[in-house]
């Protein structure tokens, strides 16, 4: 592997490095496509069919489902009107409650797709509506990651809901209104935190934007999306120093090694969180295969773009470390902290299934952690989905 070190570049050198352009954000299409949120009708329609004749991997994905606590036709929603999540979610008043929720309203959803069984319809509904009920606000430091986990599991499963079930939803406009007025305003104007932060903000953000077909903030969101994205994964074509988001003001050789964790060498497929651990590296990770997802959905495909390119070298880096590799004393002093979560699935479906490219990590690992269950944070049942899915 090539590696390209990061020397003490000259005051015009990292002016030059951080003045790249933006690439265009992509237009919100036409007319929105529904279920479209990181799962298509396709998609579903594909699971369905192998589910219900036996076929693996899907019926095992599927039975890993509906084994968990998120499909328990019994679960008592618990909503509160105020989230209030410290850092780590310390304080958890509501944090864990409304993100498992979600997953769960999102999980029922699956359900009731793939069984065509009303029960699960009705307790996906029941849930959204308790929490459109009450919610009112996010507070405290984490408030913007929480509404982003969050946001992004409820716009999963409104969206399967509200263009699959037949059946009465009487609150879908109140949920709607939440969605807007409690959600996207906390998320859609990005972050300067670390890089998971803000694409798990601009998943959510996107998620909800196709479910309100709320083109103008779609539009904002992938703007932000695209920055953010080519500048949480380096790629050697990016030069001797990473990109940049221009609002951070990352405008020396210093605030960027301190920015990435310390690190002073690059290399194809590295994170800035790399060095921090490879459990938040995950959720920056799946947060781009998600949005990419959705926007080939909407009819703009990005795995063909630096997007594609960051994603498919991004998950082979990380896969290779974990599945045993060994840290070379050039990458984060020689250490890393492992438990990249089940993360692979999406991406390597769409860039190695469809595209062709060559994901020897990535599939190993892939096939290693199947059926992939949850992360219990914003990431649920994607061999389901998208394991294999030609869709």
């Amino acid at each position: 592997m090539r590696r390209t070190a990061l020397f003490a570049a000259s005051a015009t050198l990292v002016a030059g490095v951080l003045a790249w352009p933006a690439d265009a954000a992509p237009s919100a299409p036409a007319a929105f496509t529904h279920p479209g949120v990181t799962v298509s009708k396709g998609q579903l329609d594909f699971t369905r069919s192998k589910v219900n004749a036996g076929a693996q991997p899907w019926k095992g994905a599927f039975d890993r489902m509906t084994a968990s606590k998120y499909a328990d036709l019994n679960r008592a929603p618990r909503p509160r009107a105020v989230v209030e999540c410290g850092s780590y979610s310390n304080p958890d008043l509501g944090c864990t409650d409304e993100r498992e929720d979600a997953i769960a309203a999102y999980t029922h959803a699956l359900a009731w797709y793939i069984t065509r069984d009303e029960r699960h319809a009705r307790k996906a509904i029941e849930l959204m509506d308790a929490w459109s009920a009450v919610i009112r606000d996010h507070t405290n430091s984490n408030a913007p990651l929480q509404t982003g986990w969050a946001g992004s599991s409820w716009s999963r499963a409104a969206e399967i809901i509200k263009h699959s079930y037949t059946g009465n939803w009487a609150n879908s406009g109140r949920f709607a209104t939440i969605l807007r007025t409690v959600y996207l305003p906390e998320i859609i104007n990005g972050s300067n935190s670390n890089g998971n932060w803000e694409l798990s903000m601009t998943e959510a953000a996107v998620g909800i934007s196709v479910f309100l077909e709320d083109k103008a903030s779609y539009d904002k969101a992938m703007a932000t999306f695209r920055t953010r994205t080519a500048a949480y994964v380096y790629l050697e074509s990016d030069g001797a120093l990473p990109k940049t988001v221009p609002s951070q003001n990352l405008n020396s050789r210093e605030k960027i090694v301190k920015y990435w964790q310390g690190q002073t060498t690059f290399v194809n497929g590295l994170s800035q969180e790399t060095c921090r651990d490879f459990t938040h590296t995950g959720y920056g990770l799946s947060a781009i295969s998600h949005v990419a997802e959705t926007s080939r959905i909407q009819g703009q495909d990005l795995y063909g773009t630096d997007v594609g390119e960051r994603l498919r070298h991004g998950l082979g880096f990380h896969a290779r470390y974990q599945l045993g590799a060994g840290a070379e004393g050039w990458l984060c002093g020689g250490s890393l902290k492992l438990g990249l979560g089940p993360v692979s699935e999406v991406g390597h479906n769409a860039l190695a299934n469809r595209l062709g490219h060559a994901m020897t990590n990535t599939g190993t690992l892939t096939l290693r952690g199947r059926p992939a269950g949850s992360n219990n944070l914003f990431v649920a049942w994607e061999t389901l989905t998208h394991g294999d899915n030609p869709a």
